[in-house]
C-alpha cells in the first residue's frame, strides 16, 4: 500500500478509517519523522512490571524465542508498562492459544485497584465460550462495548498484527492492516455502548487520560512481540 501522512491518518474525524500505510518510516508530523519506541526488546522484561506491583512477576510470564509470553494457568497477573502515554500509536504482534482469551488494555488507572479500562479483545473466536456471546466480545472489539467491523483475524496459534491509535478523542483499533473500529471519547455512541455494558457503573471508563499499556493475564497462553509505540504530540 502507498504511504500516507500520519496527519491524515490521525486527524480523520469521521467514523470511517483511513488506509494503514505499510511504510511507517515516512510518516511524520510537521515534517519530522515520529520515532518508534520499543516496549519489548525481545530479550528481557525491562520496562514492564505487574499491575499494582513495583516489579515484574516472579512466575507466569516468560521471555521465549523473542516473545513475551504468558504461560497457561501460570498466574502472575497483568503486566503494565513503566511509562504512561497520552496520544500514541501502539503496534504489536500476538498469538493466542486454542480456546484462549487475553487482551491489551489502555486508559488504565492503578488507583482503581483493578485493571479496568478499555480493552482491545484478543481471543480464539472459534473456540472460546466468551466469543460465542457476540461480536462485542470477539477479536479487536472494544471489549463488551463496540464490535470490530469485518475483522480478518487469523486462527489460534497464528501471528496477528494489531494497532491501537489514540489521538485526542479519536480512538482506532486495527487488525492485520485494516481499521476495524473507530470511536470517539465523549460521543453518544460510546455513552450508549457503556450503558449497555458491564462498565456502566465505572466512572472513569469512557474517559481519556495518561495510561500505561497493559497485557492481560486471563489464565490462558498468549504471546506478544514487536511491541512498539510512538507518541503523537
Amino acid at each position: 500500500m502507498n504511504p500516507r501522512p500520519i496527519v491524515a491518518l490521525l486527524l480523520c474525524l469521521s467514523l470511517s478509517c483511513p488506509a494503514w500505510s505499510a511504510d511507517t518510516s515516512k510518516k511524520a508530523v510537521a515534517g519530522k519523522p515520529i520515532p518508534w519506541i520499543a516496549l519489548f526488546d525481545g530479550k528481557s522484561t525491562a520496562g514492564w512490571r505487574g499491575f499494582g506491583k513495583p516489579t515484574f512477576p516472579e512466575h507466569g510470564w516468560i521471555v521465549k524465542d523473542g516473545w513475551l509470553a504468558h504461560v497457561a494457568k501460570g498466574g502472575g497477573g497483568d503486566l503494565i508498562t513503566d511509562r504512561l502515554f497520552t496520544d500514541f500509536e501502539l503496534r504489536f504482534e500476538w498469538k493466542i492459544s486454542t480456546g484462549g482469551n487475553s487482551g491489551v488494555k489502555y486508559f488504565i488507572d492503578e488507583a482503581r485497584k483493578a485493571a479496568i479500562g478499555h480493552e482491545y479483545q484478543l481471543i480464539d473466536d472459534a473456540a472460546h465460550p466468551d466469543a460465542k456471546l457476540g461480536p462485542k466480545r470477539q477479536t479487536a472489539a472494544l471489549y463488551d462495548a463496540l464490535p470490530a467491523q469485518s475483522p480478518r483475524v487469523k486462527s489460534a496459534g497464528q501471528i496477528n498484527e494489531s494497532a491501537i491509535l489514540v489521538h485526542g478523542d479519536s480512538v482506532e483499533h486495527w487488525l492485520n492492516g485494516d481499521c476495524v473500529l473507530k470511536y470517539r471519547i465523549g460521543s453518544p455512541e460510546l455513552a450508549a455502548a457503556k450503558a449497555a455494558s458491564k462498565f456502566k457503573n465505572e466512572p472513569k471508563w469512557g474517559t481519556r487520560f495518561a495510561t500505561p499499556i497493559l497485557l492481560q493475564d486471563h489464565g490462558d497462553a498468549s504471546e506478544f512481540r514487536n511491541i512498539r509505540i510512538r507518541e503523537l504530540k
